[in-house]
């Protein structure tokens, strides 16, 4: 069973986001049980700091073993940091994917987009 942590909100495509109320900044990186299914994860690119992306647009890009996959946007936003500490270690994502796995932060366009993720007990549900 996949480690879904109840203080996150989750996409459909399997994109976990902590949203900042204060600042607007939302922390965004792929589920566990994203990363199970992907493998090892060997490789991470990023947008730039500054890009603007809509909802749904591709804000990075996972290569593992397996297969090479996007990162989703689950809103629209503007990449305020990448974690660059996966450039050397992008293993961290499958130890620790909701941790010092974390990808993207972004400033959310409208904050209140969060709320219409799926809560942990529908990221359960979907992914059966």
């Amino acid at each position: 069973m996949s480690n879904i942590p109840d203080d996150l909100r989750y996409s459909e495509d399997h994109e976990w986001v902590a949203l900042d109320s204060e600042s607007g900044v939302a922390t965004i990186g792929i589920t566990d049980y994203a990363q199970g299914e992907l493998g090892d994860v060997v490789f991470l690119e990023f947008p730039e700091i500054g890009a603007k992306i809509a909802k749904g647009d591709s804000a990075g890009t996972i290569e593992a073993v397996k297969t090479v996959a996007d990162l989703f946007a689950p809103f629209g936003g503007e990449i305020t940091e990448v974690n660059v500490v996966l450039d050397d270690r992008p293993e961290i994502v499958n130890t620790d994917p909701y941790g010092e796995g974390w990808m993207i932060r972004m400033r959310v366009d409208d904050p209140s987009v969060v709320d219409g993720l799926l809560d942990a007990d529908g990221y359960q549900q979907h992914i059966g």
